[in-house]
């Protein structure tokens, strides 16, 4: 059984976590296939739009932690557990939101630990009904990672994201659509529907404005005003140069609907 699963079509890639009798728990060689997919798809010109979910009842049930770790009675030495760390969850997380195309989460069932930080790390957060998102770190007696603790508070506030961190309770997809977390809320069957048209459409619009456009806000929570605004003009004067730039003017002008090419 092929545990990812990548495709493409009509210019939007569908990366599909494929073990549902494990809730999906991503192992190291998965982990580095999503990396390694999603450097694909930030790079591939045929491909405008991502679109990342899971088979059966579960998005992600984060790392497996049965998959190969260390075992207790290893030595470890100092250092050994921050380099797995960043080298492997923090890694993921920064590949999704460093990829410059947009990408859009379709959370099909539960979304726990480094999965929720998989999924609230995507640009556009989609979840079905029966989704839920769970901080489960704490029930574990461990720290959040997977850039869990930048990610959260930048989406619903400091504290609220200690609420979640620290009593580690399930968050229904309503109740993660009410803090902020996720975009929309939709019944499990028009999941897949929806996510498809979400992704086409962003996969019909002007590719490099979009890259730039989610650079720009990714990077504003952690800039002053004067880099910001310097960032924003250095964008502007990129995107500029684009081919769907002067369609998008041209189209203005003669009153008609762009076509955008992506370049």
């Amino acid at each position: 059984m092929t545990e990812i699963v990548y495709t493409v079509s009509g210019q939007v890639a569908y990366v599909t976590l494929n073990r549902p009798e494990a809730l999906n728990a991503i192992t190291p060689p998965q982990r580095d296939r999503l990396i390694t997919l999603l450097g694909e798809a930030s790079a591939d010109p045929s491909v405008r739009a991502v679109v990342l979910t899971g088979t059966g009842r579960g998005f992600c049930a984060g790392a497996d932690l049965r998959g190969g770790g260390a075992s207790a009675g290893d030595e470890r030495v100092a250092g050994d557990v921050a380099r797995v760390i960043r080298q492997g969850a923090q890694r993921l997380i920064a590949a999704v939101l460093d990829c410059e195309k947009p990408v859009i989460a379709a959370v099909n069932g539960t979304a726990a630990g480094l999965g929720a930080h998989l999924a609230l790390a995507c640009d556009l957060v989609l979840a079905a009904e029966s989704a839920r998102f769970i901080e489960v770190f704490v029930r574990r007696g461990l720290v959040p990672d997977g850039g869990g603790a930048y990610l959260l508070p930048r989406l619903i506030g400091p504290q609220r994201a200690k609420e979640l961190m620290f009593f580690g309770d399930a968050v229904s997809a309503t109740d993660a659509e009410r803090l902020g977390l996720v975009n929309r809320v939709v019944p499990d069957e028009e999941l897949e529907k929806t996510a498809r048209e979400w992704a086409e459409r962003l996969a019909a619009g002007p590719t490099r404005a979009l890259a730039l456009t989610k650079q720009l806000v990714n990077a504003s929570l952690d800039s002053d005003r004067t880099t910001a605004f310097a960032a924003e003009a250095a964008a502007q004067e990129i995107n500029m140069t684009t081919e769907d730039a002067r369609e998008g003017v041209a189209s203005f002008v003669e009153r008609r609907s762009p076509e955008y090419r992506g370049r």
